[in-house]
Formats: C-alpha cells, sequence, structure tokens
C-alpha cells in the first residue's frame, strides 16, 4: 500500500492503480474565511456524464455577522443540485421560489431558457455565527432540453433511498444506485450518491454507468493499493466494475452519468451546446431582459468583462 502522489492540479494525473483514468484535485478558492474546492470544469476534464461543474462548499464556520451573500445572477442550459451536510442557504429565484436549503435535501433548479436566483444566509443565522458545508454541481441538460421552461424541485431527505449495512450508509440523491431510485428529476441519465463509510467497509462501485467519478468528501480511501484523501475527485474508467474501502471513516459523493449528446461551452454561469446561445445570453443579462428574483429585485451580479 503506497500513498498516492499529489499531481500538478493543472494537469491531472495517470496512477498506476488502472481502474482511475484521471485524478484531479480541485483548484481552491478563499472567499474570506469561506473556502471552495472547484473539481470541474477542469483543463482535461470538462464533464463526467452531465456533471459539468463540482464545488466542494467548506466546511466553514462563520463568526457573527458572516454568511453567504450570493446576489442575483442568471444561468442557461444547465441544472443545479445544491446537496448540503452542514448549515443552510437562502434560495430565491425568478419563479417566486423562497426556500431555505437545508442538510440532507435536495435542491434542482432548471435554468432551461433562462432562471435568475439568489443565495444569502438567512440574517438570523448570520447574528448567531453558524456552520456551511456541502456541493453545489451543475448538471447539463440535453440538447433537447436547453430550451424548456425553468423550474426548480425540492426533495426533503426524508423521501431519498437510504440503504444501511456492513458499515456503509448510501443516500440516492438522484438516478439509481444499489437497487434504489431517487425521486430527484433528472433530464438525462444521472447517478448521484452520498456515502458514508466506517473504517474497513467496502463499497463495490458497477460499470453500468458510462461515465462515473468519486469524490473524497473526508477520510480516506483505497483503491488497488493506492490511498485517496480529502479533496480528490477520481475519475474512473469506463467498464471497470471496482471495489475501494475505507482506510479511515469517510464520506465521499459518486456521480455521473450517461456521456453527453455531444459537447458543452460554459461561459460564467452559461451552459449550452452552442456558442451562439451563449453570445445572446451575455446581452441578454447586459441588457437586463431576464427575469428579476422577488424579494431580492435591487441587487445583482454584472456581466463579467
Amino acid at each position: 500500500m503506497s500513498f498516492s502522489p499529489s499531481p500538478d492540479p493543472a494537469l491531472g494525473d495517470k496512477l498506476a492503480c488502472d481502474a482511475i483514468d484521471m485524478l484531479i484535485v480541485p483548484r481552491t478558492h478563499d472567499l474570506g474565511g469561506f473556502t471552495v474546492r472547484r473539481a470541474l470544469p477542469f483543463a482535461k476534464r470538462r464533464m463526467v456524464g452531465p456533471f459539468i461543474f463540482f464545488d466542494h462548499m467548506g466546511p466553514a464556520e462563520f463568526k457573527d455577522g458572516g454568511g453567504i451573500d450570493v446576489r442575483p445572477h442568471p444561468h442557461i442550459g444547465l441544472s443545479t443540485v445544491t446537496y448540503l451536510f452542514e448549515g443552510e442557504i437562502q434560495h430565491r429565484d425568478s419563479l417566486g421560489t423562497y426556500v431555505p436549503v437545508r442538510p440532507g435535501d435536495v435542491n434542482l433548479m432548471t435554468a432551461g431558457r433562462g432562471i435568475v436566483h439568489s443565495e444569502r444566509t438567512d440574517p438570523a443565522l448570520k447574528a448567531k455565527g453558524h456552520k456551511l458545508h456541502g456541493i453545489q454541481s451543475w448538471v447539463a441538460l440535453p440538447k433537447s432540453h436547453e430550451e424548456i421552461a425553468p423550474g426548480f424541485d425540492h426533495v426533503d431527505e426524508k423521501a431519498l433511498p437510504v440503504i444501511r449495512g456492513e458499515g456503509k450508509t448510501i443516500r440516492v440523491v438522484m438516478g439509481t444506485l444499489y437497487g434504489e431510485t431517487s425521486p430527484t428529476t433528472q433530464n438525462w441519465e444521472t447517478i448521484y450518491g452520498d456515502v458514508v463509510l466506517e473504517a474497513g467497509a467496502k463499497l463495490p462501485v458497477d460499470a453500468d454507468t458510462d461515465e462515473r467519478c468519486i469524490y473524497v468528501v473526508s477520510g480516506e480511501i483505497d483503491l488497488q493499493g493506492d490511498i485517496f484523501r480529502e479533496g480528490q475527485l477520481l475519475v474512473l474508467r469506463p467498464g471497470d466494475r471496482i471495489t475501494l474501502s475505507a482506510v479511515t471513516p469517510a464520506r465521499i459523493i459518486l456521480c455521473g452519468g450517461a456521456t453527453m449528446d455531444g459537447p458543452r461551452h460554459i461561459w460564467w454561469n452559461f451552459v449550452s451546446s452552442s456558442k451562439e446561445r451563449l453570445e445572446q445570453a451575455k446581452e441578454d443579462w447586459k441588457q437586463r431582459r431576464f427575469d428579476i428574483v422577488p424579494g431580492d429585485e435591487e441587487d445583482f451580479i454584472p456581466l463579467p468583462e
């Protein structure tokens, strides 16, 4: 058993472990006491299945007065998937949705032809201090759905299937895993599982899905004698069934899906199969043609120069 080297995050790495196609070390951004690690998109791997964006937020502890204040901003051509382990975020969008995002719930916002939303910390939480930890990812929409009407789905934690046993707890966030299917809407074949492992527990990962990856949220896992740690994304080779084991108590995200129906372009918060559509979205935001967010109308993030 050996420790895997830390690759240059700009390049990725090819490992001796033949089950791994690429190891990605996310770029880390410090947003003022709040760390975000971005694993996708990556220079040599833009997507895994429909996942085109993958951020690990925190864990962070905000003192009195601190929190998240993401002003209204637009999206097209994607669905955002927000899944928290700890804390709370207030979500508002141009559909009139106003809901708290809480641990274990799935909040799926489908942009389609265009949506605007903001993400902020409730003032009451700011006043007393709080913690925040979770994953925010984007899944690209198939070409047939890129211009659908925007929508928002909230799936309560209690509605998600949970598989327990042999030192494993697996919550099926999206798609079908280990014989259980999540009620979360999916517009493209997608898998997403939140897996908590006791030390020594083993997890088989089938090869039924075209593209799969494992993100280590915490702890250490062993795959074919290589050790992988917190903050590493393992892109698995297609067609290989693997079994990993937890060296320490660990939490991982298993996600991916069918290979997308063609490449996607991404610019700022916009995703599309068409570069021309991205240009239209830029101009629409610049000219304030997107809908406003009720209750959060005064502020917005300008189009980047």
